[in-house]
């Protein structure tokens, strides 16, 4: 039994090896993939924060947009109530009917512009130059009747510094608007970028859960294992105690006997040397 009990303690610590082996085995891909998972975290949390750094520029754009739009249409509306009263002011002038200066320069430009290209008869000729002196006339007279009005001149002067002012806060809404889609646009590309990574991170924190329930698992089995030595050197040693106890008590009574025989020799009277007696007196009989 002493020899079955010692085999199997040296199979019980071979398999203690292989499990702490492969706990070791076991923990190291779990820090490995902990290490992996917490990278891909750091980042993730580094993209995001560049991501909600972007929204922020964005929506500061967007804001810039709604108050650029507020304060064009503002001024827009302070200078169509101006040219409200300066058609009023024509109408009142006789200024409203026609064409408008800008008309009539433009119709000028494009009958200068035949003239000196078209090749045509000298009748044709004498009427066009006819229309653009008549135009030109018109064209002056206009411009002296408005010149003339310095009420109607200051508020064409006011309504056109307004659409001026107008067109800037125009162009920074154009400004702020495609800032703000470049900002969206980058943060949609971060955002996407995120997800990505936060899904490399779950993967590598299953992988983590994964080899540490194995390693907990080939620890539970060396502790099992370190535990059944222990009760088996238990039972050796218990044993071990009982074969001892059982060769003294077997020195004990050959000791006994051979001292009942010299003891008995004595009684006949034979001489006893030194080691009888001892012998004698180690069991008692003398």
């Amino acid at each position: 039994m002493l020899n079955e009990l010692q085999g199997r303690k040296g199979d019980l610590k071979d398999k203690s090896e292989e499990y702490k082996e492969k706990r070791n085995e076991f923990n190291l891909e779990a820090s490995k993939c902990a290490a992996k998972r917490n990278d891909l975290n750091k980042r993730t949390k580094e993209l995001i924060e560049e991501a909600q750094q972007l929204k922020k520029l964005r929506d500061e754009n967007n804001e810039q947009v709604a108050q650029s739009k507020l304060k064009r249409d503002e001024l827009n509306d302070q200078a169509n109530k101006i040219y409200a009263e300066i058609d009023k002011i024509r109408k009142g002038l006789n200024l409203g009917d026609g064409p408008s200066l800008k008309e009539l320069k433009k119709q000028i430009d494009g009958l200068e512009f035949r003239q000196q290209t078209e090749v045509m008869t000298p009748a044709k000729e004498r009427e066009l130059v006819d229309s653009i002196t008549k135009l030109t006339d018109e064209l002056k007279h206009k411009k002296q009747q408005l010149e003339g009005n310095t009420e109607l001149k200051t508020l064409l002067e006011q309504a056109q510094a307004l659409r001026d002012e107008a067109l800037v806060h125009h162009n920074k809404v154009k400004e702020f608007a495609d800032a703000a889609q470049q900002y969206h646009d980058k943060m949609i590309v971060i955002f996407k970028e995120a997800d990505t990574i936060r899904a490399e991170s779950d993967a590598a924190h299953k992988e983590f859960v994964k080899a540490q329930e194995a390693a907990d698992e080939q620890h539970r089995l060396f502790i099992q294992t370190q535990k059944e030595i222990r009760e088996i050197n238990k039972v050796i040693i218990g044993l071990k105690r009982k074969t001892k106890e059982g060769k003294d008590e077997s020195i004990r009574e050959q000791a006994k006997k051979e001292a009942e025989e010299v003891y008995a020799q004595f009684k006949l009277g034979e001489k006893l040397n030194t080691e009888d007696l001892m012998l004698l007196q180690r069991s008692g009989l003398l």
